[in-house]
């Protein structure tokens, strides 16, 4: 699932009348959770954080952008930040299944939109750039709102959207597009705030000023000073003293986590303390942080353990908060911290009991149905799959397939949250039919308009079986593999993965089959049938293999 959260900061920290009003604005829009509200007063600004399906969070934030437009008034507004507008900046940040392309693009929409309905001059910044001196928003917003008026009479500062005049009621908005920012401490067993300077000093990408055997700076001929490189790229560090935790901390914000993730620092950290003699308690995670950045933690204290890394996302991730000493200061909730948690609906099918799931199974709603339950096959298929992977690794007498089973397990479960997905996507799918199906036909127009939403939503009830039929092949495929390799004494529960997978892809293709008949576009409806048909195929005939040979080896063993 493609989810996006955006940052937008507003100019008024003080009046709690108009923050409500924004947040209310972002409330009112489906699909966006309002993580957070950070008001200033001394700032006077308000941080807000949202997060949500993509088009969904591109609404969300120009509904916030209107809001702020009617009532914070620019040519009265004084506060301690930098500032050039009643929204100030507005960045995208790509959080799972996105990438910062899709971000720009979404920057560059809610830039003209801006501009073309407010008549807000606005100006693209970091990856959404158009200008490299506008990668750095301090480039943009310099001389701030003052300068705003011979700015506007200025041809290189003619924006990227919007009127180049002097909004005087609402300024100018910069609106781009950057990575995840992680905001992340390293606690020391020291009061010394010098001591955690110092290791603040070395980490970080600024480095530090080079320095004689009497600890003087160093200057080159010209009389600037020698720096030093730090050893982490986008990496900004200081070091303070933290009253209420009685210690010294290293406060580090890490602006891309792909580049420079946070348990490759600390764990660093933990070596240059130690060669001070300094002991590393723990860490601490201010805000949230991306699921992605906790499973690659935790998968790297897996592997250097020689554990399996084909455990479920929340074992991985616990791995990570017990090796990085998350919980040392504060208790570290997922459901709380982790944002894909945080904003995840939690009236969703794949977070029922299994009683439950059957329960709403069997009453008289049609959803969810054979669909939701194809995926479930699915999930289940994957499980047993992983299970048996994970019984085999570290087991005397199976050395020559260790590297092939610890290949298997992540990928199994890769397929499972996969399926897990499509539980409740195939529901969502068939209830957008009917959706569309309840809009209004008095008009031509709204009769066209009907037409072309129940098209679509049924394309979409199609698609999304379709996923699962194609899953279910992947699963079988990891079943018939660990069948052969994998532990003997769970033979059988690979055979179950193959067979529950089978039924899976049957169960998906119905229901295919069954909304195929009402799609128009011939072509769309020749090319899913023909691919289904070949991936249905394909499934029985190595499902049937697969039986075969489980079979014949119980039988003999």
């Amino acid at each position: 699932m493609k989810l996006m959260e955006c940052v937008p900061n507003f100019s008024e920290g003080r009046d709690q009348s108009v923050i409500d009003a924004i947040a209310n604005a972002i409330k009112s829009v489906k699909n966006v959770v309002l993580l957070d509200v950070d008001p200033g007063a001394d700032t006077n600004r308000t941080v807000f954080t949202m997060a949500g399906e993509p088009e969904a969070v591109l609404e969300a934030a120009f509904q916030a952008i209107k809001k702020a437009s009617e009532l914070i008034d620019m040519s009265k507004h004084h506060g301690e930040h930098p500032r050039m507008g009643a929204t100030d900046v507005c960045p995208f940040i790509p959080i799972s299944d996105m990438t910062m392309e899709e971000c720009v693009e979404y920057a560059r929409r809610l830039g003209k939109r801006v501009g073309e309905e407010l008549g807000i001059p606005v100006y693209l910044y970091e990856y959404a750039a158009t200008k490299e001196e506008w990668r750095n928003l301090s480039n943009i917003r310099a001389g701030e709102y003052e300068a705003l008026p011979e700015k506007a009479k200025d041809p290189a500062w003619k924006p990227d959207f919007g009127p180049h005049i002097f909004n005087a009621k609402s300024g100018a908005t910069a609106i781009g597009a950057r990575e995840f920012l992680i905001a992340y401490n390293i606690n020391l067993n020291t009061r010394d705030k010098r001591k955690a300077s110092e290791l603040a000093a070395i980490i970080r990408e600024s480095g530090r000023p080079a320095k004689d055997e009497k600890g003087r700076i160093i200057k080159d001929e010209q009389g600037n000073k020698v720096i030093i490189p730090g050893l982490f790229q986008h990496c900004k560090a200081v070091g303070w003293y933290i009253e209420s935790y009685k210690r010294a901390q290293i406060s580090i914000n890490l602006t891309n986590y792909k580049i420079t993730p946070p348990h490759i620092v600390l764990e660093k950290v933990r070596e240059l303390a130690s060669e001070r003699g300094i002991v590393v308690t723990g860490s601490e995670l201010v805000g949230l942080i991306p699921k992605a950045a906790m499973v690659n933690a935790g998968k790297f204290y897996l592997e250097r353990m020689g554990e399996s890394t084909g455990l479920p996302e929340r074992m991985i991730m616990e791995t990570a908060i017990q090796s990085m000493g998350l919980a040392e200061l504060t208790p570290f909730d997922l459901d709380k911290k982790v944002i894909e948690y945080a904003i995840a609906k939690k009236d969703r099918l794949s977070a029922m009991s299994l009683e439950s799931f059957a329960d709403l199974l069997s009453t008289d709603t049609p959803a969810p149905g054979g669909g939701s339950v194809a995926a479930f096959c699915a999930a289940l298929s994957a499980a047993l799959t992983a299970m048996v992977s994970n019984l085999t690794i570290n087991k005397k007498g199976y050395e020559s397939v260790q590297n092939q089973v610890r290949e298997i397990a992540p990928q199994a479960q890769d397929i499972k949250l996969q399926a897990i997905q499509l539980i409740d996507e195939d529901t969502d799918a068939f209830n957008a039919m009917m959706d569309a199906s309840r809009l209004p036909k008095k008009t031509e127009e709204e009769i066209a308009l009907r037409e072309q939403k129940i098209e679509e939503a049924t394309k979409q009830a199609i698609l999304v079986p379709f996923h699962t039929l194609e899953i279910a092949l992947q699963a079988l495929k990891l079943a018939d593999e660990v069948a052969k390799v994998g532990n003997m004494n769970a033979l059988s529960d690979a055979g179950t993965a193959a067979l529950t997978a089978l039924t899976a892809a049957k169960a998906a293709n119905y229901n295919i089959l069954i909304n195929l008949p009402q799609i128009k576009d011939e072509a769309f409806k020749e090319d899913i049938n023909n691919r289904a048909m070949n991936l249905l195929q394909e499934s029985e005939t190595l499902a049937s293999q697969i039986e075969s040979f489980v079979s014949d080896r119980l039988k003999n063993a």
